[in-house]
């Protein structure tokens, strides 16, 4: 039988074991700073008016005014009571608007991992860059309605008829039919 030779533990001096904690709770905390620095930054949203009511859902078309700009000021892209179809829009825009209230004024801004990301978005009949790559983006939102995507597209359909009606009657009546006869008016 083989024989292991024995080595005597020697006594921990005063004080290491309290150093030794600290350095694994240094450690700890040294890799949890890490891990937060490398996670992008989210989305923020201030509020500048309170809105009232529920939030949109992610799915929801929201109707807003906004402004569209870099962090220098330069405004990009601005619109008057426009819908737009959250599951549609870039991630953070999608992510911040799901904070906002109907009849609230908001300031969001979107890092650009969120937004465009590392690619420049270009006018399609210019050419010319109107965001830079790695852009962060600042809108200026004022919350003026939403609703549901189903919602949305009847009520989109009930416009197009109307509209469709309009037309017809401004031509004189239904296509291949007799002219409407207005009330009041002899008939002809």
């Amino acid at each position: 039988m083989t024989e292991v030779t024995r080595v005597p533990l020697q006594p921990i001096a005063k004080g290491s074991l309290v150093k030794l904690w600290l350095g694994v709770i240094i450690a700890i905390l040294a890799g949890a700073g890490l891990a937060w620095a490398a996670v992008p930054a989210g989305v923020k949203v201030d509020e500048l008016t309170a809105g009232s009511g529920p939030n949109p859902a992610a799915t929801d078309v929201v109707l807003v005014n906004y402004v569209g700009k870099l962090q220098d000021g330069t405004v990009f892209d601005e619109g008057q009571a426009v819908p737009l179809p959250l599951d549609q829009m870039i991630p953070g825009f999608a992510e911040g608007a799901v904070k906002m209230q109907k009849g609230g004024k908001y300031e969001m801004t979107i890092p650009s991992e969120k937004g465009y990301g590392a690619e420049d978005r270009r006018n399609p009949q210019t050419g010319e860059v109107v965001i830079p790559g790695g852009s962060d983006l600042v809108f200026e939102i004022e919350m003026l309605e939403f609703m549901s995507g189903e919602d949305y597209q009847m009520r989109m359909q009930m416009m197009q008829q109307m509209m469709q009606q309009q037309q017809q009657g401004a031509e004189g009546g239904p296509p291949g039919g007799p002219p409407q006869q207005m009330p009041g008016q002899p008939p002809q």
